[in-house]
Parts: structure tokens; C-alpha cells; sequence
């Protein structure tokens, strides 16, 4: 047991209300029908859960499935009741936490990428380094004319928020993010 959790000498000391909470990516197997999101939102909304980013999209037509992808923040037993509870949603085929299971697995952490579009207003010498600097992280311009640029950008969400940063001392006007994709690595499927 590590230092921070060390019983405080109470019978009723619990190992899980001292664990620094962690970020984990869920992804959830659903069927692709009216209302589906809506219930998955309202377990977390109505239990004070905080989602971080969130993307669907419809994954197996033939099958009528849709992934969900949640990112979220909480306890080791805070992460295990919403997966339960997620669970227990009639729709719900499947929840993986993709934190836990790429390292049962042993492969390393989850594949997670972002799409985001970034605006950025400027002239001058403003507008060659935007340029310098969306060439480093391989944005790439999607609109441009004189007093304003769009860039597209894909990666880490650590890679986006560092281009959000240095761009804006340049000009960002605004920022439209998709949220997180992940998955694990390696042969096996969710």
C-alpha cells in the first residue's frame, strides 16, 4: 500500500476514497437507435460523472451498432461503477476500458486521436509563423485568404492543446474539436 493509502487507524477507512482519480477512455458497443446517447449522457450527468470528450458514430451497419467513445476522469471504483452501470443499460452490448484493457493485454497505452479546426486571424509577420508553425505539426490549410487561415489538425489531444497554445499570441480567433477516437492495439477487437 502506498503512502496515501495507509489505514488511518478508523475501522471505516476505504482504500478507494483516497485514490487519486486517473483519465480513462471507454468505449461502449450500443445499438444504433433513438434515445441510446441520451441514456448513456444521463448515467453520467445524473451521477455527477464529468465527461472530458465524447464521440459516436455508427460502426457495424449491418448489425445496427454504434461505438461510443467516453472519456472520462475518476477513482479505480469510481471507473468500475460507471462501467457497471453502463452495463446494466438495456442497449449496451459491450464496455471495454481501454486504459485497463491495453495493459492486460500488454500492449501499451490506447490508440487516441482528435480532428480539430483551428482559426487563425493575422497578418504580417503573425500570419508566416502561423504558417512556419502549422508546417511543424503537419496541419494542414483548409481555407486561407488574406486576413485569416483554417487549419486541420490530427493527433494526440496533448498534440491539439500545444497548437491551440502557440497559436494563440497569432490570432485564434476559434477552435472546433471532434473529440477523442481510441482503440486498442494489437490483433484483438474491443
Amino acid at each position: 500500500m502506498s503512502a496515501q493509502l495507509q489505514p488511518t487507524g478508523s475501522a471505516y477507512f476505504i482504500a478507494h476514497e483516497t485514490a487519486r482519480p486517473e483519465t480513462h477512455t471507454l468505449s461502449v458497443l450500443v445499438d444504433n437507435e433513438p434515445g441510446v446517447l441520451a441514456r448513456v449522457i444521463g448515467l453520467f450527468s445524473g451521477r455527477g460523472y464529468n465527461i472530458e470528450s465524447l464521440t459516436v458514430s455508427e460502426t457495424e451497419h449491418e448489425k445496427h451498432l454504434s461505438r461510443i467513445t467516453v472519456v472520462t476522469r475518476g477513482t479505480p471504483h469510481v471507473l468500475e461503477q460507471i462501467k457497471n452501470q453502463l452495463e446494466r443499460i438495456v442497449p449496451v452490448h459491450r464496455v471495454v476500458d481501454l486504459s485497463v484493457r491495453a495493459e492486460e493485454l500488454g500492449h501499451g497505452k490506447p490508440l487516441a486521436r482528435e480532428l480539430a479546426l483551428i482559426k487563425v486571424a493575422g497578418e504580417g509577420d503573425a500570419r508566416v509563423e502561423a504558417l512556419r508553425l502549422a508546417e511543424a505539426f503537419r496541419a494542414k490549410v483548409i481555407d486561407a485568404n488574406t486576413g485569416h487561415f483554417i487549419f486541420e489538425i490530427t493527433g494526440s489531444v496533448s498534440k491539439i492543446e500545444q497548437f491551440i497554445a502557440i497559436m494563440a499570441p497569432l490570432g485564434l480567433v476559434e477552435v472546433c474539436r471532434t473529440g477523442v477516437a481510441a482503440m486498442n492495439r494489437g490483433p484483438q477487437g474491443m
